[in-house]
């Protein structure tokens, strides 16, 4: 995430923000520009404000040429929670937060956003089950997952180090981004030297990842254990992975986030790629070099908060790789973007 500021006074403001706390200017996200914009009365000429900028609580703005009311965020969300349930509309305004942060990282690195019939259901499980998931386009999310208590006591059942209503959007854009990227793409082949065989019976590996776990040996060869359970979760995880990599990065870029070493052994700048550059001109090998720094250092700094890791992940050798080919498929998605 960029670093943004008041175009009116200077104030540091953030991705979220609506209205400048110390000059009390509105505020407004424009996509287009990936830029939060201060509406004053020039800047603020052709824009007028999501439709939703109440019930989701989105800071995102609409152009003179498009279609109103709801911006390009909010005119994806297919199904909300009714206006009679308040705790799912609660809910929902956590999730839309989540997914507008997921759309910027993926304008800024060029995807198409609006392709292949993407929508998103945000169901309230609390009347009937929701299964969180993709299909040809559709990703289901439960709203349940915004109560930080529930989703702990499902991490902790589930027995992993990390779990977020982003890490949600996150994973499930990778199985949308997958027939686009990989399918679409004669990347078959290689695809599946690296993640597998697809075509395995996906509801058989399922039942018996839960019933007999990951392999014993499943961080040499994947990013997280339920990365195991069939090629297609392999990728989405990685996917997923990929883009909290490249979003970190980018803030702590942004934030001039140096990271030298207890014992000042050089002086290495934390960059990320802009989105005016080709996001191929940094390798992973690059990234990671960057990355793997920044983490021992915040999750020392978390430590001393008394908190556990805010990187809980180790990167083998076969995981770099499929990083490496998930960021290679990402610059030629970029390239082929409409």
């Amino acid at each position: 995430m960029r670093a943004f500021t008041c175009g009116h006074c200077g104030q540091l403001v953030f991705f979220e923000n609506s209205l400048c706390l110390r000059c009390s200017t509105e505020l407004g996200f424009v996509p287009s520009r990936l830029e939060v914009v201060a509406l004053t009365e020039e800047r603020a000429a052709g824009l007028r404000r999501c439709g939703n900028a109440v019930l989701a609580g989105c800071n995102w703005m609409l152009e003179a040429d498009e279609p109103g009311p709801l911006c390009r965020s909010c005119r994806l969300t297919r199904t909300r929670p009714s206006d009679h349930d308040a705790e799912g509309l609660a809910a929902f305004v956590k999730a839309e937060g989540a997914k507008r942060r997921l759309l910027f990282g993926l304008l800024e690195l060029g995807l198409p956003v609006e392709a292949g019939g993407l929508r998103f259901d945000l169901l309230s499980s609390r009347s009937a089950p929701v299964t969180t998931g993709h299909a040809d386009g559709l990703i289901t999310i439960d709203l349940a997952e915004s109560d930080d208590a529930r989703r702990e006591q499902r991490r902790a059942q589930m027995d992993e180090p990390y779990r977020t209503m982003l890490g949600h959007f996150r994973h499930e854009i990778g199985h949308y981004y997958w027939p686009i990227l990989i399918e679409q793409t004669g990347e078959l082949k290689p695809w599946r030297q690296l993640f597998g065989d697809e075509r395995a019976d996906y509801e058989a590996s399922l039942r018996r990842h839960y019933e007999q776990g990951p392999p014993v040996d499943w961080s040499e060869r994947h990013v997280s254990a339920y990365a195991t359970m069939h090629p297609w979760e392999d990728w989405a995880e990685t996917f997923a992975h990929y883009l909290h990599i490249r979003d970190t990065l980018q803030t702590a870029a942004a934030f001039g986030l140096f990271v030298t070493g207890p014992r000042k052994t050089g002086d290495r700048s934390l960059m990320a790629v802009p989105a005016e550059e080709d996001a191929g001109d940094r390798s992973v090998t690059a990234l990671i070099g960057d990355w793997l720094p920044l983490t021992y250092a915040l999750n020392a700094v978390n430590r001393s908060m008394g908190r556990d890791d805010l990187y809980p992940f180790a990167l083998a050798p076969a995981v770099i790789e499929k990083l490496a080919f998930v960021h290679d498929r990402v610059r030629l998605g970029r390239l082929v973007a409409p």
